[in-house]
């Protein structure tokens, strides 16, 4: 079972795209823009992680903090604490560390940057990073999956990104995507223009499972470069 990660955080836009990064890292994310809402869910139902705005509705990060540092429960007052916040007054740092968070990040802030975050105080809580394959090609099925999520894709998509990401960091003409789209299937109809056509419908079908994330490279001269 993967690792469930608590996302308090007020504004909307903002706690989609960390929960989304989160589930593409192979975590379950849990959305709560109330502090004291927040509260009560984390007590009925411990994460393994807590991502916690510091200014919230209802009640302030640095107090939700302090009330599970101090709750009974020792699962909840060891809760590993990951505290974000657009004042960036080293008062403000220092106040957070002190109510017991265990780590604080600055808005705007990279999505990777606090995945990565994540990762790392999981890790020295004893937590494993999920094992959820970045790409997953089902070749009999002509399927493929990235970070858990499917793709629904047309065969010449199918071909193009399969090829692409079975060699990552490697650079692909437009003639050779074109050869091995057609691999398996040579029926299909495709022109060496209409690769870019078909790279374009992919980046919009990868951002829709990986938003903000560039996977599909191009290559000015050259071609395209897969990387994630």
């Amino acid at each position: 079972m993967s690792a469930r990660i608590a996302i308090v955080e007020d504004e909307p836009e903002l706690a989609a795209l960390v929960a989304d990064y989160a589930r593409a890292a192979g975590y379950t994310a849990d959305v709560h823009g109330d502090g004291a809402a927040a509260l009560a869910a984390l007590r009925q139902h411990p994460p393994a992680l807590v991502v916690l705005d510091l200014m919230l509705p209802g009640l302030d990060g640095l107090s939700l903090c302090r009330a599970l540092r101090a709750d009974a429960d020792p699962v909840l007052a060891a809760l590993p604490i990951v505290m974000v916040t657009a004042r960036v007054e080293e008062i403000d740092r220092l106040l957070g560390l002190d109510a017991g968070a265990d780590d604080y990040l600055c808005k705007p802030f990279s999505p990777r940057e606090l995945i990565a975050r994540v990762k790392a105080i999981l890790r020295r809580a004893g937590q494993a990073a999920p094992q959820v394959p970045a790409v997953a090609i089902d070749a009999a099925a002509r399927r493929i999956a990235v970070h858990g999520k499917p793709l629904d894709l047309t065969p010449t998509e199918y071909g193009i990104l399969a090829a692409l990401a079975r060699r990552p960091g490697q650079v692909f003409s437009r003639a050779q995507l074109l050869d091995l789209a057609r691999e398996g299937n040579a029926s299909l109809d495709v022109t060496d223009r209409a690769i870019d056509s078909h790279v374009k419908n992919l980046r919009r079908k990868l951002d829709a499972v990986l938003p903000g994330v560039e996977a599909i490279h191009a290559i000015y001269g050259l071609g395209y470069r897969f990387d994630l």
